[in-house]
């Protein structure tokens, strides 16, 4: 048994593929690799810098929107908010700046900037990000810490349907992949933070830090 690293809970053995084997908590339901199955800091820069997110491609920007508008619908006019987790090319960010809010960014690999996190933010966004934490609980009670009251926190991961569907789900053999959310994880996520999770998208959360 090992411990879940967003809760605390208990996770146990689920499944396993040739690659790796899965733990799945049994109070969040959060499925998790064990850690000695996970990249080191240069393989995973390594499978990063393979990626290809380009800014000015329309099917990314449509991609980024599931998250983007039902944000924006949500936002007051000029907020302020982080793009956390980034990467090399922050698409996301351009969206809502187009938009006329200000957001700051950090990636650990390409932006490093943790002064972000002595701010409060009106907004707070991470898309495709949380399935990459080694520890999602740490990381995002970091965040709500950062949203001032009422803000916004907003998060795209694809998420956990059942077992049969994981174990022919391509989402979970990318290698730096180590977490995998579910309706139930975030509904967790929102009773601990005493709100609820909104689910505009599929692969789309919004939680609000309650006034």
């Amino acid at each position: 048994m090992n411990t879940c690293v967003l809760c605390g809970g208990t996770a146990v053995f689920w499944q396993a593929d040739r690659r790796r084997p899965y733990l799945r908590c049994q109070r969040c339901l959060l499925v998790q690799v064990p850690a000695d199955h996970q990249l080191d800091a240069d393989a995973e820069l390594a499978e990063y810098r393979l990626h290809r997110n380009d800014p000015d491609d329309p099917g990314y920007r449509r991609f980024l929107s599931r998250l983007a508008e039902p944000l924006l619908q949500r936002l007051p006019a000029d907020s302020s908010g982080l793009d956390f987790g980034c990467g090399p090319a922050p698409a996301l960010a351009l969206l809502l700046r187009e938009q006329g809010h200000r957001v700051a960014l950090h990636d650990l690999y390409f932006a490093n900037n943790p002064q972000v996190f002595d701010q409060q933010w009106d907004f707070i966004c991470a898309s495709e990000v949380v399935e990459h934490l080694a520890q999602p609980g740490e990381e995002l009670h970091r965040l709500w810490q950062c949203l001032k009251a009422g803000g916004w926190l907003a998060l795209m991961t694809k998420r956990v349907r059942d077992a049969e569907a994981f174990a022919n789900w391509h989402y979970k053999n990318d290698p730096t992949h180590i977490c995998f959310f579910s309706v139930p994880t975030f509904d967790w996520l929102a009773a601990h933070w005493q709100t609820r999770a909104e689910y505009p998208a599929d692969d789309v959360v919004l939680l609000r830090k309650p006034l």
